[in-house]
């Protein structure tokens, strides 16, 4: 694995991820998992946890993370400043040519034309992480959840990063007595 790798990865998820972090976590997936193969599924399910539940854009708290598992302290600043900067150029270019022609209904229909596309991204996303989530979790635990995330979320109004630490202590907790339990079985002397 190489600088180069880094860079031209969170380059192009930094570039296409157009709409923010959640429209560039698919494109970040696609480079770290299947194209570059720095991490697993279940590696980057767990780096996009703990990217939500810190405070910050999650395009950059992931890409410093992977950075620094595939390449250390320079591979971090690498894939953050590969995830940054050409955005930060392209956005300024974009915003120039938009304000000059800010009025024109071709550049309202582009605009209007991407929104479908990032929500189908998220929502293969969200698809394939359900799919893991049913295999790991089994049917009945992975529909509660869902439901419990539901009420949560959109009827109690909780932050999602308390669910997240809500669902990783169950998770610790769960892991930690199926993995503890007492040996029930005694030899008999």
């Amino acid at each position: 694995m190489s600088y180069k790798e880094l860079f031209i990865g969170f380059t192009r998820s930094g570039l296409l991820g157009y709409g923010g972090g959640p429209s560039a976590i698919p494109l970040i997936r696609y480079e770290a998992v299947e194209r570059f193969k720095w991490m697993t599924d279940d590696e980057f399910a767990e780096v996009l946890a703990l990217g939500n539940a810190l405070p910050g854009p999650i395009a950059t708290k992931m890409a410093a993370y992977i950075g620094y598992k595939v390449k250390g302290k320079m591979g971090a600043l690498i894939a953050i400043l590969a995830q940054v900067v050409p955005t930060v150029v392209a956005l300024i270019a974009l915003l120039s040519t938009l304000y000059a022609m800010g009025e024109s209904r071709i550049i309202k229909g582009m605009i209007a034309a991407v929104g479908p596309v990032i929500g189908m991204m998220l929502a293969v996303m969200g698809y394939q992480f359900l799919k893991k989530g049913w295999i790991g979790l089994g049917m009945t635990t992975n529909i509660v959840m869902l439901v419990i995330s539901f009420l949560a979320l959109e009827l109690l109004d909780i932050h999602p990063a308390i669910m997240i630490v809500v669902f990783i202590a169950y998770a610790f907790i769960k892991t930690y007595f199926s993995t503890n339990k007492p040996d029930t079985k005694r030899s008999v002397s």
